[in-house]
């Protein structure tokens, strides 16, 4: 407001009247009121963030935060019910069966007369147990020996299959499991190693194991990165890390089959670039960070995750942006369903795309009338943003293939996530390199059903003889 125009609640004549210095003070203290009201709206917004209107874990939640009611309890009692198939241990075959402990009578219970015969079906019991672990100790010598006829002496060589070190490729390759995958600390490895293994390990030693395990690595995880860069769809997600107490993030690429880290300094564009390449030309499906806006719409899906939450917090604001927020999570809900139906294979694509119509049609109106006609400041820059890349909203319904969330990145980065809250990131860049590693090729077979032990095994015997390292990529 100005001078020359009254305040609410008071006339043209009365403020005509007022004198200049006090009008002055008026307006100023008005404008005053203004600014520290909407600087306690965003506080307040922003106490009120949680997991189901923000990108905040559920972790961070506190206890005001009204949980989805649980499932009414039925009448039926806890365990099996009646009718239900069992689900027991089923039994080995007598191949995969160490050895048998066989009870056979000799006698007739009932008249004491010699028992002959076997027994066609014999009742049968099996129990699985680990025998005691020794380590294998190998030792390899090399003699030199005199020549008797010139008096040359002579070295042997040492065998190309002996490791450098004193740690054979399958114990490095189970101390880089144990943190990689598990997340042992090093102290509890080391103690873990002693106690179920009978071996005894410096504890400088390990992340020395963890070194080699991610030198064998390194080939096979850069040809992932060049196979995630070669596919049509890309899930991106990143995370806030720390190298050697410096600020960086955690990126990850997720495809089904195969999925990469990577750690850079960079949240920005240049992340994006080092994670997939500056001439990738597939869809990538991510959340509305604005390091992705470099990508041209056609070439972007937005996680309709993200963007439930954000149509939540319009509803937590209250007034107009409520009603708007309301309506468009009335739509989200009409359309997950059709699209779990198209996933499933018990629709047509061309009939769920001939149902989003009217759905894609409210959201984008909606959308305009939260820009155009509420008041809230906040909610019409949400809307607008969200305006502005319309077309990216809808590439799951356009082309086969794209999924409408970001859920795949997500549920990849959780362990990541895991890692940094445990061991608060990594001291080095060598440190980094074996997490980006270890992650990849974690994350990356357990999706493919593979088995990890064996692959990290593979991958250190081949460093030591120097042969072609085992791939990650899925078989053809």
């Amino acid at each position: 407001m100005n001078e020359k125009q009254p305040p609410a609640g008071i006339s043209k004549s009365d403020w005509q009247a007022t004198p200049e210095s006090v009008r002055q003070l008026v307006v100023g203290l008005l404008a005053t009121v203004e600014q520290l009201q909407q600087a306690v709206a965003q506080l307040r917004e922003q106490v009120n963030k949680n997991s189901q209107n923000s990108s905040k874990p559920p972790s961070s939640d506190p206890p005001s935060v009204k949980r989805k009611p649980p499932a009414p309890k039925g009448q039926r009692k806890r365990g099996g019910q009646p009718g239900h198939r069992g689900k027991g241990r089923r039994l080995q075959p007598p191949d995969q069966v160490s050895r048998f402990v066989v009870s056979r009578p000799s006698a007739c219970g009932a008249c004491g007369t010699l028992l002959l015969g076997e027994d066609p079906k014999p009742s049968r019991h099996q129990v699985t147990e680990l025998p005691r672990i020794e380590p294998e100790v190998v030792e390899y010598q090399v003699h030199c020996l005199r020549c008797l006829a010139c008096g040359q002496e002579t070295r042997g060589e040492w065998p190309a299959e002996m490791p450098a070190g004193c740690f054979g490729p399958r114990l490095q390759a189970v101390t880089g499991y144990l943190s990689g995958r598990f997340g042992v600390s090093r102290r509890d490895t080391q103690e873990l190693l002693a106690t179920l293994f009978r071996v005894e390990m410096g504890l400088g030693s390990i992340p020395a194991q963890e070194q080699r395990l991610s030198q064998a690595l390194a080939q096979p995880v850069a040809a992932a990165q060049t196979f995630v860069r070669q596919q049509p769809t890309v899930n991106v997600d990143e995370t806030g890390w720390s190298e050697d107490n410096q600020s960086c993030w955690l990126w990850v690429g997720s495809t089904p089959a195969v999925v990469v880290f990577l750690l850079r300094a960079s949240r920005g564009r240049q992340g994006l670039t080092d994670l997939l390449g500056a001439d990738y030309a597939g869809i990538v499906g991510s959340d509305r960070l604005s390091a992705y806006n470099g990508l041209p719409d056609e070439q972007r899906q937005l996680c309709w995750s993200h963007l439930r939450r954000d149509f939540q917090a319009l509803v937590d604001r209250g007034g107009n942006s409520a009603l708007i927020g309301r309506l468009l999570l009335d739509q989200v809900k009409l359309f997950f369903p059709l699209w779990h139906r198209i996933r499933d294979g018990t629709s047509t694509r061309q009939a769920f795309q001939e149902a989003m119509g009217p759905v894609r049609r409210e959201v984008e109106s909606l959308l305009q009338l939260g820009a155009l006609l509420v008041e809230h400041r906040q909610t019409q820059a949400t809307c607008r943003n969200i305006l502005k890349r319309k077309s990216a909203l809808w590439t799951f319904v356009d082309q086969e293939g794209v999924e409408p969330t970001n859920n795949a990145a997500e549920q990849a980065l959780r362990r990541g996530v895991i890692w940094r809250k445990r061991s608060f990131g990594s001291q080095s860049q060598a440190g980094s390199r074996f997490v980006e590693r270890i992650l990849t090729v974690v994350i990356s077979l357990r999706r493919q059903q593979r088995d990890v032990l064996d692959f990290l095994t593979d991958a250190c015997q081949a460093l030591i003889s120097g042969t072609t390292p085992p791939s990650l990529l899925p078989a053809a």
